[in-house]
């Protein structure tokens, strides 16, 4: 893997799909914190570490492309345990790169970047803990057809207005999670999904069940208060209300990929 210069800290991409979003001085996450400290030498260390040996594994499995997820935050109070997932693929000049929706920090916008395994892992993370669905042939075929023509087919359903809490079968707001498996869904059917609300259809039909959270009030008007990227508005009344916030999760994506016949099981790298 190459060792070239450091990223910002907090994801910012050194290479953005849309390349004017490489001139902006802006900072960028999705599955961790929004602090701006400086990075330590023994967070750089890890974080090299954890792309290297992730690097490896992937080189080890024979894949092209997978579906690729970090432990940014500490979610087990709702039983989640991975925050944020890309597609990562191999590239014909050899090193694997990361293709993921970044949340620009502070705001309530989103865009999406395509970066280094370094660079995915040097977020200092809840958890130095990396893991992998390996779609089937056929998926990887349909993802690496999307990954490497021009970036406006990957972009095609990317929306910029961003909650981390997005409703799962809304187009209102999108959070990273949910554009990875809308673009998938897009991906495998290039030529009939041309929207969101089609690209979910078919999740649908494919028997994708997003992650319930129990949120009371006090949570959602503390989220909605406190961050620009926590919005609850685009959620049915009816739910949202009996405190059901139906959003996309890593944990439901593993879950579902394998019980569709789209993917192999997990695979789970730790750093010790």
């Amino acid at each position: 893997m190459k060792r070239g210069a450091l990223p910002v800290f907090c994801g910012l991409a050194t290479i953005s799909i849309f390349a004017a979003m490489a001139l902006l001085p802006m900072q960028a996450q999705a599955g961790r914190s929004c602090e701006q400290v400086k990075p330590t030498p023994d967070v750089i260390v890890k974080g090299m570490q954890m792309a290297e040996r992730t690097s490896q594994a992937l080189d080890a499995s024979g894949a092209r492309v997978v579906i690729l997820a970090r432990a940014g935050q500490d979610l087990s109070k709702y039983g989640l345990r991975y925050s944020h997932l890309g597609f990562a693929y191999k590239t014909d000049a050899g090193p694997w790169r990361v293709v993921h929706k970044l949340n620009q920090c502070g705001t309530a916008v989103a865009a999406v970047y395509r970066q280094g395994l370094g660079e995915f892992f040097l977020d200092d993370p809840w958890r130095y803990e990396a893991a992998w669905v390996v779609p089937t042939p056929d998926v990887q075929t349909h993802l690496l057809a999307a990954l490497n023509e021009s970036p406006a087919r990957i972009v095609r359903l990317h929306t910029a207005p961003y909650s981390i809490v997005s409703y799962a079968w809304g187009q209102k707001y999108q959070q990273s999670n949910q554009w990875a498996v809308e673009t998938l869904a897009a991906a495998m059917e290039p030529a009939t999904i041309n929207s969101r609300a089609q690209a979910q259809a078919w999740m649908q039909f494919k028997g994708y069940e997003p992650t319930t959270l129990k949120l009371g009030p006090l949570t959602r008007l503390g989220g909605r208060v406190g961050s620009a990227n926590v919005a609850f508005d685009d959620h049915p009344n009816d739910k949202r209300f009996s405190d059901r916030i139906e959003t996309v999760t890593v944990d439901s994506v593993f879950a579902w990929l394998p019980r569709a016949g789209l993917g192999a099981a997990p695979v789970t790298l730790r750093l010790q």
